[in-house]
């Protein structure tokens, strides 16, 4: 059986001035390499239990390992390494001139420089499809285009973990076929915050539901994806005509 990658349990978090519980005993467990997406309906918890994995948000109650890496106030620095986050907009994380320096930033905190660190930008750029785009402007690239290189970003620092918060948000069509062929031609472990079910199916063999705060769901994405009623009771829709036995 492959080693755990994330494992969480009994996690517990209230937002402050809250009379609920965001998370509620969330947990689970998710194997080295594999890909996981995490469905539910709005204000389920999915966003505040993903921004807890890499120290984002801190946690009150519970535990929290990446490998054998506890995810506690002395391990931040080598969590926020490790686990590497896309955010839903791009643009919350492009904040340089050009995609070179962009793409730099957080390699250059760990030290690196001159050509080493010109060439792992380069390495990284074409490895998700984005060699040419270096000097260019990243705020001017289009949405699949600032997903590449927001996914560069993380990967420049060499990552374990990939947090994806719903990754296909604003692409088109062909801009989303490209992102599941990128995203499933990396090795990391994944989880994949998403309301586009055909996507889950597609990049994930499992998938959760997350809903009141935990996991009420979990299961092999085509099971899960084919009980309407449990998908009608956490407000999740499939589009219409869509068969996922037929995927």
């Amino acid at each position: 059986m492959p080693a755990s990658s994330v494992v969480v349990r009994d996690l517990r978090f209230r937002y402050p001035g809250e009379h609920h519980d965001a998370l509620h005993g969330l947990s689970i467990e998710v194997a080295e390499g594999e890909r996981v997406a995490v469905l539910g309906p709005n204000g389920s918890g999915k966003t505040t239990f993903v921004m807890h994995l890499n120290g984002l948000l801190a946690m009150q109650s519970g535990e929290i390992r990446i490998g054998d890496l506890p995810v506690v106030e002395d391990n931040l620095r080598e969590v926020r390494r490790v686990v590497g986050a896309v955010f839903q907009d791009a643009d919350d994380q492009l904040f340089m001139s050009t995609v070179r320096e962009d793409v730099a930033f957080g390699p250059a905190n760990l030290g690196i420089s001159g050509s080493e660190l010109d060439e792992l930008v380069e390495r990284t750029l074409k490895r998700v499809g984005a060699d040419g785009y270096a000097d260019r402007n990243p705020h001017h690239l289009s949405g699949g285009e600032k997903r590449r290189v927001a996914i560069a970003t993380v990967l420049s620092m060499d990552p374990h973990v990939l947090i994806l918060d719903e990754p296909t948000s604003g692409l088109d069509p062909a801009g989303r076929r490209e992102l599941i062929d990128l995203l499933s031609g990396l090795a990391q472990t994944q989880l994949i915050v998403t309301h586009d079910l055909p996507l889950a199916l597609q990049l994930c063999a499992r998938s959760v539901i997350v809903s009141g705060g935990k996991v009420v769901a979990d299961a092999p994405t085509v099971e899960l994806l084919s009980d309407v009623e449990l998908l009608a009771q956490h407000r999740l829709e499939l589009p219409m005509g869509f068969d996922p036995s037929r995927l």
